[in-house]
């Protein structure tokens, strides 16, 4: 039996599991590129829970009361721009993290035109799930790290209509 996650907007009393959540899918990106100072690492509580206090949509993914998964968005003109996509590590591979790009790509879709996100550009897994929901590759650049990074796009498909 597959239980599938509920899928929620995130409140301020989550800012400890999404980052206890995030430290812990982010572990193996740090370990891939040797850097153990990737931005998803280092980012402390508070500016967590700045995050979720602001105009950002931020989801999370729980099973039962467990949060397993999260992600943010924030809208600049007609870009949404996603990241912070995470995924408890036992839990990876079950569908969460797609789940979650669904609803946060609902949850801004009539705002904006498009979608932006970028990971890391030898990161194999994570390109096949962005390219499964519909991203391209656009192009690359280097982290602050020298890290290079594929930054990676999706129109935003209009509404059908079953008039």
């Amino acid at each position: 039996m597959i239980i599938e996650p509920r899928i929620a907007p995130a409140v301020v009393t989550d800012a400890g599991e999404i980052l206890t959540v995030q430290r812990a899918a982010y572990v193996t990106e740090a370990q891939r590129y040797a850097d153990p100072f990737l931005p998803p690492l280092t980012e402390t509580l508070d500016e967590v829970r700045t995050a979720l206090a602001g105009p950002a949509t931020v989801l999370t993914a729980r099973l039962g009361d467990r949060l397993v998964g999260s992600v943010r968005a924030h809208v600049d003109g007609d870009t949404a721009h996603v990241g912070r996509l995470s995924v408890a590590p036992d839990q990876q591979g079950r569908g969460v993290g797609g789940r979650l790009l669904r609803a946060v790509e609902a949850a801004c879709a009539a705002r904006v035109r498009r979608f932006a996100l970028f990971t890391g550009a030898d990161s194999a897994q994570n390109l096949r799930l962005y390219q499964r929901h519909g991203y391209r590759v656009v192009g690359h650049r280097p982290d602050p790290n020298g890290i290079r990074l594929a930054l990676l796009e999706k129109a935003v498909s209009p509404a059908r209509s079953d008039a």
